[in-house]
């Protein structure tokens, strides 16, 4: 994984500039990401008890006078058509993508452009956690992020970070929630 150590909410004040008191986040990416093993890392509950989101889950994460709304929304094919829905007045994208599932880095890919492109999450930076490091066969965060070609989104801010929601590397550390920094973008 990346070298540098940062916390979530330092990363949320790069991205946005300033720690607002509550944010609304919404958290995407297809089916089988991790995207509930990651909300549930970020609010401290078990990850061992996890079912595919069929519609959505909404946490409340309270941490350093902050408050996190998080939008974990389904990734079926079926659910992404309805992800539009949810993106009026986001503060922040949260984008997971499963790095060992190579299959899927193309249609990853476009889905992520098609949620750049939409016009409710113009300007609104995107953290995109490269999930599944503990795995052997994951793409470092750095691969995945010139094979989506992230340098080309000049609009917004955005970071990826690679991570593993299962054992909380790169997500929580001893300070609460510090992910590892892998690329910083404008």
């Amino acid at each position: 994984m990346g070298e540098v150590q940062k916390g979530l909410f330092s990363v949320i004040e790069k991205l946005k500039g300033n720690a607002e008191l509550e944010l609304r986040i919404v958290l995407l990416g297809l089916d089988n990401a991790g995207k509930t093993t990651l909300l549930k890392q970020l609010a401290s509950e078990d990850v061992n008890t996890i079912t595919p989101t069929q519609g959505f889950n909404i946490k409340s994460v309270a941490s350093h006078g902050m408050k996190l709304n998080v939008w974990d929304i389904g990734g079926q094919r079926k659910i992404r058509t309805f992800w539009k829905k949810y993106l009026e007045n986001t503060d922040l994208l949260i984008y997971v993508i499963d790095s060992a599932d190579k299959k899927r880095f193309e249609e990853t890919g476009m889905e992520l452009s098609e949620l750049i492109d939409e016009e409710n999450l113009k300007g609104v930076p995107v953290l995109i956690f490269a999930n599944k490091q503990d795995l052997a066969t994951a793409s470092p965060a750095s691969e995945i992020a010139e094979g989506l070609n992230l340098h080309t989104y000049r609009d917004r801010e955005w970071q990826i970070q690679a991570c593993s929601a299962v054992s909380g590397e790169g997500v929580i550390g001893r300070n609460r929630i510090i992910p590892t920094i892998v690329h910083f973008g404008f």
